[in-house]
This record gives C-alpha cells, sequence and structure tokens, in this order.
C-alpha cells in the first residue's frame, strides 16, 4: 500500500497539536517538521474538511485537535489525506481473454480480490484501532521521553508569524 508523503506530515502535525493547548500556525508546525509551508496548509485544510482540525483566525490563529487525541485514529488521518477508496481494484481479469469465465459464473469475487480485500480490512483495522495519543506516547518512548516534552517546549518559543 501507497500512501502519500502527505498522510506522514498530517500525522506528525496531529502529534504536535496534541501537545498544545493553543493553536498552532501552520508555518508553525511546517518549520517544526521541515515541510513546506504551502503543502502544510494544503494538509492541514484537509484534516479541517475531515473534522479534525479546527482553525481559528487572528493574531492567536492557527490550528488545534477538534477532539482528544485518544479519540482519533491514524485511519481517520490517513483517509483525511488520501481517501478512503481501496488500494486495489478489481478488473476482473477472469471473464476476459480466451480462457475468460462468463459473467454469470462470478458469483463472488475471485480469491485474488478476496484476498486484496481481506489485506485492505485488516490494514483498516490496525489504523482505525490506532490513536493520535498511541502515536504520541509512542514516539515519546522512542525517545526514550523526551519527544513530548521537547516539542511542548518548542511551541512555547516565539511563535513564527
Amino acid at each position: 500500500m501507497k500512501m502519500s508523503s502527505g498522510v506522514e506530515w498530517a500525522l506528525h502535525s496531529c502529534v504536535t497539536l496534541s501537545q498544545s493547548h493553543e493553536p498552532v500556525p501552520a508555518a508553525r508546525l511546517a518549520e517544526l517538521h521541515g515541510t513546506p509551508p504551502a503543502y502544510t496548509a494544503k494538509h492541514l485544510q484537509a484534516l479541517s474538511r475531515a473534522g479534525i482540525v479546527h482553525s481559528t483566525m487572528g493574531q492567536v490563529g492557527g490550528y488545534t485537535l477538534t477532539r482528544p487525541a485518544s479519540e482519533i485514529s491514524a485511519l481517520e488521518v490517513v483517509q483525511a489525506i488520501d481517501g478512503d477508496e481501496p488500494a486495489y481494484r478489481c478488473a476482473e481479469i477472469r471473464q476476459r481473454g480466451p480462457l475468460g469465465i462468463p459473467a454469470e459464473r462470478c458469483s463472488r469475487p475471485c480469491a485474488i480480490a478476496r484476498a486484496m480485500t481481506a489485506a485492505q480490512d485488516a490494514w483498516s483495522r490496525a489504523l482505525a484501532q490506532l490513536s493520535i495519543a498511541d502515536l504520541a506516547a509512542d514516539i515519546d518512548a522512542d525517545s526514550n521521553g523526551t519527544a513530548m516534552p521537547d516539542i511542548r517546549r518548542w511551541l512555547t518559543t516565539a511563535r513564527v508569524r
């Protein structure tokens, strides 16, 4: 399964937002993650349309999560950025060519389509069970407990405008 780079940036942005009690400007998120500001803003807009983040305007404006990080799944973020279309689409190749099977004999999806659907379902279930809070905890554990305090400290330093 191939996902766009925007998924990674959006997940990191959501983890970052989970550490802030105040709105974080898109430019600040782009700076933290070393991503192009316009591309970051585009993905934040997609997250906003999906109801994952909320934007506020003004001097202290920026983005905040709409719900606690424990209630936002990684799957929601992936789908907000890349859509919810399945990775595999069956073209019913078994009905083509010199040995094609008549459509009336194809009462259920073929073995390949079933396998791909099962894999997609497993992938979706795994991401649905993983929250932004889980990701933040895992990132923090990977850093021996320094990543989230470092993010919180960085967010409270002078903001980019």
